[in-house]
This record gives C-alpha cells, structure tokens and sequence, in this order.
C-alpha cells in the first residue's frame, strides 16, 4: 500500500496527461470503428474515415442581421471550415441539424481526425480532444466526473481533480458535447456543468463545439458561432455509393441511383443522409428490391430486414431461437415510444431495468438484438458531492434513432385517433402533437391505417400551413399520386410560395415535393415565388438551393418564377439562375426583386439560347415605380416607362400608411405588395396617386 501511494504521489502532471491522452485514442476509436450503416447486421463495422462523405455545410453570419431577420446562412466547402474560416473565429460553436443529418458522425470524424493526426484537420496539433455523448449524463455529474467516468482511464491513480489540472495545463484543448437535444436535464440544464459551458461560465478560454436539434434556451449567443448540416445533395450521394458501397462499379451504381430516383417520396426521404446510408447499403445488398411508393412501405421494408436478418441469424447454432410474436405484437413499446415524444419533456431513452419490467425481459432482448433498441452506460450520479470513487452508471435503453421512435409512436397514434369521437375531440387530441416536430410520426400513422389517415388530413388541412403537408400524408394513404392529382392541381393554380424567413423546414420540404411532383407529372405550376430564400444554383446546375439548406430541382411545368431577396448578384451567380431557369421548359417569366443588384451588363454568351427562343421575359425590380427588363440578345438592362406598364399590376414592398383613405377600386393601377402586413398599395398612373386599402390579401400579379 505503502509503495502505490509513493507512486501516485511520483506521478506528475505530464505522466497523468500521458496517461489520459491514450485513454482518450482508446476510447475514441472503439467508436469510430464501430460504425453500422445497416443496424441490424452487427458484425459487419466500418472506420468513419472509410464511410464519412462531406454532406452539406453552412454557417450563420451575424452581419446584416437585425432584431426580426437573422444574418445569412453562407454555404462552405468543408466541415473542416467550422473551424478554420476566419467567419467562424470563436469559442463557442453550435452544430444545428434535424434528426439523421450527421451531426455525431461528424464528430466522430473530428475524433479520427485528431486520434491519426490527420494533417489537413483543424485538430492536428490539439493536445487534447474531449468527446461526450451528452445523453450519458446528467446535470448532478461534473464535467470532470464525466470526463473520467465515460473517457478516463481505468488506473486509479487518475482522479477527475488530476483531470481538471491536466486540462488547465494544456496549451490547446477542444471539446465537443455531442446530442444537446438528448441531454437528460436540459430543461433545467442553466445550473449544470453542461449549461454553464454553453453560457461560457466555465470553460471560457477553450474552443467548446455543440451538437443539437435546436438551440439551447441559454446560450452566449454573442460569442457563439452557428453551423448547420443541410443533408446530401446529389454529389455527396454519389461519392458515398462510390466510397462505402459499390466501389467504382457503374452497373451497381446505377442500380442504386435508379431505384432511388424511381419515387419521389424516397428521394426527398433519402436527402437525410442516414435513411441514404440505409437505402443504399440495402438495395445493393438485394438481388430483387422492391419499389417503395410511400415513406411507411419504406420503413415496413425495413423493420422486416431487421427481424428476419435476427430469424436467420437463429437459425445458426447455440443461438437463441427468434420469437416471430414479439415482431407482429409490439403495442406496450408503441405506447412507450409516444409517451417519450409527444410528454411535456420529450423522453428518448429509458431504464433498462423499468423498461424491461414493463415490456418483458424477453422482447426488450429481441429488439436490442435486432437492432431497433440499443443500450447504452450512462451515469447514475445522484448527489452533487459525489465522491470520485462513488461515481456509478446504469445502463439505458434507447431507440437506434429518433425516428424509429416515431415509428413504433404512430400504432399508438392510431389507436387514440380511432377512438376520438367527433371533430372536435380529434383536434384536442391533435393539438398536443406538433406535426411540425414529429412529421413522420403523422405520415407513418396515416400510411399504417387509411381510415385514421383521412381523419389526420381533414385536421391536418384545418391548421394554418398544413394543406401542403396533408399533401405527403395523403402520399402515405395511397402511394399514388393518381389520387391526389386534381388536389396538386389547384394548389398549383394558385402562387406557391416559400418564404425563408417565415415557413418551417417542413413547410418549405412540404411545398418542394408538391411542387416536384407536379412537374413529374406535368401538371401545370402557375406561380413560384421564393420570398427570403437566397437561393443560388448547386455545382450540377440542376438544382437550387434555399438558405433553409433545401433544394429545388429543375420544375419543368413552372410558368413564373419570382426571386424576392435582398442581396447582389454577381455575374456567374446571375449566369447559374438563368441557366437553371432555361431547363424549366415551360417558364415564360423571370423576375428578380428591387433588393437584387444586379451586374449592368450581362456576357451575351452566358444568357442560355433556349430563353432567347422562347422569349422568356427577364425583369428585375429596382424601386419604387422603376423596372428594368433584360434584353436577351444585347444582355443589357433596359428601363420601362410607366406609361409603357399603365395597365399593369406591379408589386414590391413599401411602408404603409394608415392614413390614407381605403378603397376598392383597382382599375389601371400598380399594386406594391407590403408582404409582412398582407395589404396592399394601389397606385393610378393616370391620377397620379396612392390608395391603401384596409384589408386586402397580397396576391402575386407579374407584368
């Protein structure tokens, strides 16, 4: 005893850092190693470096932001530019993205990147990497506590007091916190080590990165950069078929591709980057896929991979023979998993010890090895003064993913929705599940159960915003869009608009897929009008993409296209829009808003042939009553008179002036749309005055 004491006594700080950094590399690499693109076929790991491909990446800039409209988001090349661009100088960062955007594989990847010494990798010459999964602990556990308990070595020579010491005498150390949105105590989290890093009351000097869903209630929202992870595009798509499943097999490549770009529903499913990973992996390892037409056939594809990958798997010998009823019967954990979503703090994780008393000891062992619930350690501190040599963990059971809870959720849903009696109690039932947080879970429930659907869609259509998302649920009754045509038709008549600053992501994803599916089947689209949305052409030029991180493809129907924004356009960016807008065939009408300044000349040879010979009209909007339209031989700017547009109906934002008396008439008047108020100005060319009716909802009309 006499001499162990002596030796941790010789130990210094350099010798514990030494010690802990290896810890560190050990740890992280159990769990960059241990990457499953098909969960439910365990014993088939990838590295993250082998699978990792660079989705999309934004960051939030602060200038010319005011009190009611956030800074831009600005696309960069890199994940690695969360770091290194000097837009992004900070100490604090958060990580923002949806469920299965790639927020922990990033981190992971950092992880790698600073575990190999990558050279290129913003980590290279840190010293030391801290990386916690943030649904392990809890708000009674000191970061310190954490760090030992979930990283630390085993020796016990190295307390979480020695850990502290080390950090402090570091020349560089970062840190990650991966899963805000999964940290048990974030409701109350401000009194934790957790929330006082986020507010930069600890941990002030070192570069601390957060991953979450959505932002913190708290936070140093002066010193703290954004980021946002906005998915797959087409290009990252094809590199990580490339990477991590085909290699450079055309045939299989193609197949991939194809079987993808067959349904529209799947595509725009397969822009999460894990449900791509998933399809991907699946089509190529069946020699007969079959089509999907819905989101929900997609998923009860899957969860049938899942149990008949663990039926096979029993075949085998010494190994526990499958149970089929714990498949077909799952209402406990159906009922489980919408009690987590839809309580008033959403639960994702539960005891193992209480969860397996309330579903049974052998279906809580089926589903972890199938693969659709997984445990996990996490600490079981209970007293703040907790001792080192105290700290304990418990294990928890989660879902492999958040939206297979929404999943198991939506049996639950259907259930309480078919026991509803009457409109009424429907949407007192309804109202407490935000369909904007838990999407699927109302597509699943209306794909499970057409009966149940087409009472959510006549609610869902009842709600502001929600005729275009009852759109994708009728999707998921039918699985044709035979059904839907005539619905898709009149919304389409009339102007569809995505406003950036106002419209969820859900909404603007909602709208995209209406409008895609409409162009598939060459059902006419009036109107597009793209408020605040900063959109710019992505590298194929076959896409445009939204601030939101959204993209829209080529709509071959569109007629009018209307880009309302604030912001200059360079030459190439002009170039890339009216080339993106001359593979939409049947478009007549191009018009950019007054807030667009735009180069004065425009390269003859960047104006694409195809506008030239279908005339498509080219206008840009440069203030209060003057316009200007392109001339598509000459590419220069030609300025209109009034006298020339006196008949027509022209709208751009203004003030609005109480004071003037209303009226209705609207005869040889230019109307100027006051968007955030939905009122209007008319002004009379022949009179020459303004009139600003009370009450008068905006509605698009382009020269």
């Amino acid at each position: 005893m006499e001499r162990l004491t002596v030796s941790m006594e010789r130990l210094t700080v350099q010798d514990k850092k030494a010690i802990l950094i290896d810890s560190l590399k050990s740890r992280y690499k159990l769990q960059y190693d241990a990457i499953q693109p098909i969960p439910y076929i365990k014993d088939r790991l990838y590295c993250v470096d082998k699978v990792f491909v660079e989705g999309g990446t934004e960051v939030h800039i602060v200038k010319g932001a005011t009190k009611k409209k956030e800074g831009p988001w600005v696309r960069v090349g890199s994940y690695k530019d969360i770091f290194t661009d000097p837009r992004m100088k900070a100490k604090r960062r958060i990580i923002e993205a949806e469920a299965g955007y790639g927020k922990s594989t990033v981190a992971l990847q950092l992880a790698y990147d600073w575990c190999n010494c990558v050279k290129d990798s913003p980590f290279k010459d840190v010293e030391i990497l801290i990386l916690l999964r943030l649904r392990q602990l809890n708000s009674k556990i000191s970061i310190y506590q954490a760090i030992k308990l979930f990283l630390g070595p085993k020796d016990p020579r190295i307390k979480s007091t020695d850990i502290k010491d080390i950090i402090e005498s570091c020349s560089s150390v970062k840190v990650l916190l991966d899963g805000y949105d999964e940290f048990p105590d974030r409701d109350g989290a401000t009194g934790s080590d957790v929330g006082r890093i986020i507010t930069r009351n600890l941990f002030g000097n070192i570069d601390v990165t957060l991953t979450t869903r959505y932002l913190p209630k708290d936070y140093d929202k002066a010193n703290t950069k954004r980021v946002r992870l906005v998915g797959f595009d087409e290009k990252a798509r094809d590199q990580y078929i490339r990477k991590a499943v085909t290699g450079e097999n055309e045939e299989s490549v193609a197949k991939i591709k194809h079987a993808l770009k067959s349904n529209p529903i799947l595509d725009a499913l397969c822009q999460v980057p894990l449900f791509f990973v998933m399809f991907s992996h699946m089509t190529h390892e069946k020699v007969l896929f079959m089509r999907f037409n819905s989101v929900t056939e997609f998923f009860r594809y899957m969860m049938k991979c899942f149990h008949s990958h663990k039926s096979n798997k029993s075949m085998d010998r010494n190994t526990r023979p499958h149970n089929v009823t714990y498949e077909l019967k799952f209402t406990e954990l159906s009922k489980v998993a919408f009690e987590g979503l839809c309580g008033e703090n959403q639960q994702l994780s539960w005891h193992k010890d209480g969860l397996c008393t309330r579903l049974g000891q052998g279906f809580c062992q089926h589903y972890i090895a199938v693969g659709i619930l997984v445990e996990e350690e996490v600490s079981n501190v209970t007293n703040e003064q907790t001792s080192t040599t105290d700290i304990q963990t418990r294990t928890d059971i989660r879902f492999y993913h958040k939206l297979f809870c929404e999943w198991f959720a939506s049996f639950r849903l259907v259930e309480i929705v078919a026991a509803t009696r009457g409109a009424s109690e429907l949407k007192n039932v309804l109202d407490t599940v935000d369909p904007f947080n838990l999407q699927y879970l109302y597509r699943f429930a209306c794909g499970i159960n057409p009966a149940v659907g087409k009472r959510i869609i006549e609610y869902l259509k009842s709600r502001k915003d929600g005729e275009k998302f009852a759109i994708l649920c009728i999707l998921e009754q039918t699985g044709e869009v035979d059904g839907i045509k005539d619905t898709v038709r009149d919304l389409c008549a009339k102007m569809m608009e995505i406003n950036g600053d106002s419209h969820s992501r859900l909404l603007q994803r909602s709208t995209i897929q209406l409008l895609e599916i409409a162009a598939r089947y060459d059902i006419p689209i009036s109107c597009v009008y793209l408020w605040s949305c900063s959109p710019r052409v992505d590298e194929s030029g076959l896409n445009l993409i939204l601030q939101s991180g959204l993209s829209l493809s080529i709509l071959s129907s569109l007629q009018k296209l209307v880009i309302w924004d604030n912001r200059r356009l360079t030459n190439e960016e002009l170039a890339a829009i009216l080339s993106y807008s001359s593979q939409c065939t049947s478009l007549k009408k191009l018009r950019f808003s007054s807030g667009y300044s735009m180069p004065d000349i425009i390269p003859v040879g960047s104006i694409p042939s195809s506008l030239k010979s279908r005339n498509v009209k080219v206008w840009n909007y440069i203030g209060y009553d003057k316009y200007r339209r392109l001339n598509l031989q000459t590419g220069q700017w030609q300025q209109e008179l009034k006298s020339q547009i006196s008949k027509s109906r022209v709208s751009f934002p203004v003030m609005y002036d109480t004071s003037v008396e209303a009226t209705t008439e609207e005869e040889n008047c230019v109307i100027y749309g006051l968007k955030t108020c939905f009122k209007m100005i008319y002004w009379y060319p022949s009179q020459n005055k303004r009139v600003y009716p009370r009450v008068q909802k905006a509605k698009e009309q382009v020269p």
